[in-house]
């Protein structure tokens, strides 16, 4: 087991799991289109998904599933939508989620030195204030990256 894993299940064990939140894929403007227009279609932007964060609910809508990676905002799923639920013209590169760092799970708030939020951040959307404290900052798109990557589960996703 990596030191990763084992952080990660005993946060886990001790802290609970985190309310689930549904977060819709980016480039849409009305969110009840998923619940119109996605229940005819086969799944297309989940098919596409290159880092395959996009599922199909039960509802038959797509929703986003940080736990193994996250958006590169490829466009593909805007591409396979036949729908018209999702649109390159709007929010082009933002996901509209609230994305945050729980500070007292945060080992690297308890003067742990550990970058696992920030390494994988393709938009250096976290900053370190005196090389502990991370922040995330006007930078970060909702991208999701950072979540499968900490060993404490201490970033958390809400809605916007």
């Amino acid at each position: 087991m990596e030191r990763r894993e084992l952080f990660r299940s005993l946060a886990r064990i001790t802290q609970g799991k985190q309310e689930d939140v549904v977060i819709r894929p980016p480039y849409n403007a009305d969110v009840s289109l998923f619940h119109k227009e996605c229940v005819h279609c086969e799944g297309s932007c989940a098919a596409v998904c290159e880092e395959q964060i996009i599922k199909i609910s039960a509802d038959k809508t797509p929703c986003l599933d940080f736990s193994q990676s996250g958006c590169t905002f490829c466009d593909e799923c805007v591409k396979a939508c036949t729908f018209g639920v999702l649109d390159l013209q709007v929010q082009s590169h933002q996901i509209d989620a609230v994305i945050s760092i729980n500070q007292d799970k945060c080992v690297s708030w308890e003067g742990v030195m550990c970058f696992s939020c920030k390494d994988p951040c393709l938009d250096n959307a976290i900053d370190f204030q005196a090389m502990f404290m991370p922040k995330i900052n006007t930078n970060c798109t909702n991208c999701g990256f950072c979540i499968s990557r900490c060993p404490v589960d201490a970033i958390e996703v809400g809605a916007a």
